[in-house]
């Protein structure tokens, strides 16, 4: 009698852990699965989409912090993982670095939005400032010019390898910068796809991956400015600021004006294939408070001593403007085509 208590004992222990199991089992099976439909969902373009104006404006700035090179209105330009390419110009695809390999921008050096690119041939770029003589660039020559040699600079902290274009350009931009012969180096992003990790103040937003780092950006390849929201902003400061302070990709005429309205899309498509995933705020530093005419920076430091008044929210680093978003389909846009958000 006692072995067969003992028994019975046994099996009923045998069947309630082997329910157990199953039941654990089933629960993270559930779990898992509903994550992947969850990351599918937000990865996912929207079946729908809803017209809300057209491109204004598109700015490619070959060389980061410098002033974008000159379109004309029936220019296509690609879009692809590394940013706006026209020709063989990829958006920041230049950048200078410092004597310390350390990453130059307008930051630092506010006259840098003085140098002018301009697009001569397919391959090649030509680069102009106030009391400097022109300087050329040939894409195709680059890496024939750098002999293989190359730089470890890093963007926020995110490492990279560049390829040095040459002494000529070196002298050039020392020049103009800093008035003397040497003391910046010009970079070159010799890759043909993203390959830096995820900016720190980025690290926290769901969306982002390494696809979306572009060349020299420092956080994603793409972002959009409303006209809209520029506009109002305009209305609180004493001095209107220009749309090209905010150095967007693209530059939106809603049809029908809503400042700020960008806060809270999630997917954003250009004409009829290119499409995009709207991945974070844009949080502004100081290079906007630069007149993009002179070269210098507002004394009373607008338009962001304003912004941080009414655009700054809790564990930001700055306030916001625009949105930055990352490629999800290839395409070709141009000035005046639609732009789309999902129609939820």
């Amino acid at each position: 009698m006692t072995n067969q208590l003992l028994f019975l004992c046994t099996i009923t222990t045998t069947t309630a852990i082997i329910h157990s199991v199953n039941a654990a089992f089933f629960v993270i099976f559930a779990a898992v699965a509903y994550w992947i439909y969850s990351t599918w969902r937000l990865n996912s373009p929207p079946s729908k989409w809803r017209r809300i104006g057209v491109v204004d404006r598109m700015n490619i700035y070959p060389l980061k912090s410098a002033g974008p090179l000159e379109l004309n209105p029936e220019d296509e330009v690609t879009c692809d993982l590394l940013g706006l390419r026209f020709n063989a110009a990829h958006d920041r695809s230049l950048m200078l670095v410092g004597d310390q390999n350390q990453m130059i921008s307008g930051r630092q050096y506010p006259k840098l939005v003085l140098v002018h690119p301009k697009m001569l041939l397919p391959t090649r770029v030509v680069f102009t400032a106030p009391d400097m003589e022109d300087l050329e660039l040939d894409y195709s020559h680059v890496l024939e010019q750098s002999q293989g040699r190359g730089v470890y600079t890093s963007i926020f902290g995110a490492k990279i390898k560049a390829l040095l274009c040459g002494e000529r350009y070196d002298k050039w931009f020392s020049r103009f910068l800093l008035g003397q012969e040497s003391g910046m180096r010009l970079a070159y992003y010799p890759y043909r796809k993203p390959v830096r990790a995820i900016n720190m103040r980025m690290i926290h937003q769901p969306l982002v991956t390494c696809d979306d780092t572009g060349t020299f950006n420092n956080a994603t390849s793409y972002m959009l400015i409303n006209l809209a929201s520029v506009k109002d902003l305009n209305t609180r400061i004493p001095h209107p600021a220009h749309p090209l302070q905010f150095r967007g990709s693209f530059q939106l005429r809603m049809d029908e004006e809503v400042a700020y309205a960008e806060d809270n899309w999630k997917w954003v498509r250009i004409g009829e294939n290119t499409i995009f995933r709207v991945l974070a705020p844009c949080t502004r530093c100081i290079f906007p408070t630069t007149n993009i005419f002179t070269g210098e920076r507002d004394q009373d430091g607008e338009p962001l001593k304003t912004l941080n008044k009414y655009r700054l929210w809790p564990h930001q680093t700055g306030p916001s403007l625009g949105i930055q978003m990352g490629l999800r389909q290839t395409g070709v846009v141009k000035a005046g085509d639609v732009i789309y958000i999902e129609d939820e």
